[in-house]
């Protein structure tokens, strides 16, 4: 099951972001990011990186995503009434493309809930087996926060460099033009 769960994310990542290039709605294409982005949050935690599938989610999704949404809406009215003049019928695309996604998800969830209780997968034996689990006692607030600070303060910096060019970008857009 964990090799389906992976390709799922793969297919999910790479068929989306795909759709993304190739949209010409600025609104949708927003959307898709937002599942390009979650996607990529899901192969790193397959590839055993925890801290920057949090940190993409945190920073990505919850900072950038959310400004440009902001900008989005802020800035034209015109791009906004394309949406409202899209297809309405139940048999669209999007409408499709969202229902696959959503039952895809809600298979996951289920087949998730359903092991859980009953086998842990085997990357959480291994840890376990080898001592590198982290344990409730453990101070993991101490230890994000000496990384953030030694190994990845560049990161940490291009990260925070890009946050403020989204504020101001997000900032510029919403300013009012002044008509001659």
């Amino acid at each position: 099951m964990e090799t389906i769960v992976f390709y799922g994310f793969a297919t999910t990542a790479v068929g989306s972001a795909l759709l993304l290039v190739s949209m010409r709605n600025i609104a949708r294409a927003l959307f898709l990011f937002f599942i390009v982005l979650f996607s990529v949050a899901g192969l790193y935690l397959f590839a055993l990186a925890d801290f920057v599938a949090i940190t993409q989610i945190l920073i990505y999704v919850g900072g950038v995503l959310v400004l440009l949404l902001f900008a989005f809406m802020l800035s034209n009215k015109e791009l906004l009434q394309q949406l409202h003049s899209g297809t309405s019928h139940f048999f669209a695309l999007p409408v499709w493309q969202a229902l696959l996604i959503a039952a895809s998800f809600l298979a996951i969830l289920v087949y998730t809930a359903i092991q859980g209780g009953t086998d842990e997968p085997a990357w959480i034996t291994a840890s376990k087996m080898a001592g590198t689990a982290i344990h409730p006692t453990d101070n993991t607030v101490e230890q994000i926060g000496l990384q953030i600070m030694t190994q990845y303060l560049l990161p940490f910096e291009v990260v925070s460099v890009l946050l403020m060019m989204a504020l101001i970008g997000a900032a510029h857009l919403t300013r009012k033009e002044e008509t001659p």
